[in-house]
């Protein structure tokens, strides 16, 4: 992949008085056939949780949909683990 391709991020959003702690990982990888898969890993802290795999066919949109998610989730309320 090229060098442009973000490096994965774990985000984490912890807020007792709710009872809220969640983690969410987004990571790009290559596949076998020149496309670009963006894994989603996301659940509450100390479980497996669910994972989401989408294809893209291009670097370009692996990257912004990269980008756009973890924009939404840092306005959730999510941040870089401590």
């Amino acid at each position: 992949m090229p060098d442009d391709t973000p490096p994965p991020l774990s985000l984490r959003r912890v807020e007792p008085a709710l009872n809220m702690k969640r983690f969410y990982t987004l990571t790009l990888q290559p596949t076998l056939f020149g496309e670009v898969t963006l894994i989603r890993h996301w659940g509450r802290i100390g479980t497996r949780g669910q994972n989401l795999i989408e294809t893209f066919a291009d670097q370009e949109a692996a990257v912004s949909a990269f980008t756009r998610l973890a924009r939404s989730k840092r306005a959730r309320g999510y941040v870089l683990p401590a």
